[in-house]
């Protein structure tokens, strides 16, 4: 796990409503297995050794921190919900003069493991980079953004899937949606973010892109499972979810 706590933290991404989940409840908050999404997100984080956990909350937030109420978690506001990045940008003030590893985490992947979320820490300084993403080879990869990288290996850019071309979107690997920065390389890039996309919305993916601009090197942890970077956004989504973790429990 990781060896040094208080230099790494953690952003929980748990702010959407989930358009496609047809209630009203913050997406994080539906359960799977007998638990809401989110804890098992907060739980992996916790196995990994970090307690430094900052949760971005939005929609019915309320709802949120009550269910989460007595964790020792930070919270952040994002209102409105703008995005991604705007949702980290939400989270700085909350961090004030931490400085190290940033873990960037979807509250809707409940398989992601401690053993991964350490290993993109130990990955982002073994390789020297200014940022780590977890990715997967997936044979249907569907709407998940791709992955495009240079003749090096290193990212070159993360498309999200509404703004690819058919090239693009032959690409079979994909962002999981979970990453780690250098902390004091994020900040000037999240201050440059613009939301010139369809969504007119903040991407954290766009943060590779201003990274590799400004010469800084951006690498990949591929996972072994790629189950772990599956994340929920419809109710069909929910019951497979269901069955996957009921079928590990046995």
């Amino acid at each position: 796990m990781i060896p040094d706590k208080n230099s790494v933290a953690a952003v929980i991404l748990a702010a959407g409503i989930g358009k496609r989940m047809n209630s009203d409840l913050p997406k994080v908050l539906h359960r799977v297995a007998g638990r809401c999404l989110v804890e098992y997100v907060i739980e992996s984080v916790t196995q990994a050794g970090i307690d430094n956990i900052v949760l971005v909350v939005g929609h019915k937030y309320e709802l949120v921190q009550k269910q989460l109420n007595g964790r020792g978690l930070k919270f952040a506001v994002q209102q409105p919900q703008l995005g991604t990045g705007h949702a980290v940008q939400m989270a700085l003030p909350i961090l004030g003069d931490f400085a190290g590893d940033l873990l960037v985490l979807n509250g809707d992947m409940p398989l992601v493991t401690a053993n991964t979320i350490a290993g993109l820490a130990a990955k982002r300084r073994q390789s020297g980079s200014a940022a780590t993403v977890l990715t997967a080879i997936l044979d249907h990869p569907a709407s998940y953004g791709r992955i495009v990288r240079d003749q090096q290996g290193f990212l070159e850019a993360i498309v999200e899937y509404r703004d690819a071309d058919d090239v693009t979107k032959s690409i079979k690997e994909i962002n999981t949606g979970a990453f780690c920065f250098d902390f004091k390389e994020l900040v000037p890039c999240l201050r440059r973010l613009k939301a010139d996309n369809v969504q007119a919305e903040y991407y954290i993916t766009d943060i590779i892109s201003l990274m590799r601009e400004q010469g800084l090197k951006v690498s990949a942890l591929v996972s072994d499972d790629p189950k772990q970077g599956l994340g929920v956004n419809s109710l069909a989504e929910l019951a497979e979810m269901e069955l996957i973790i009921r079928e590990q429990k046995k």
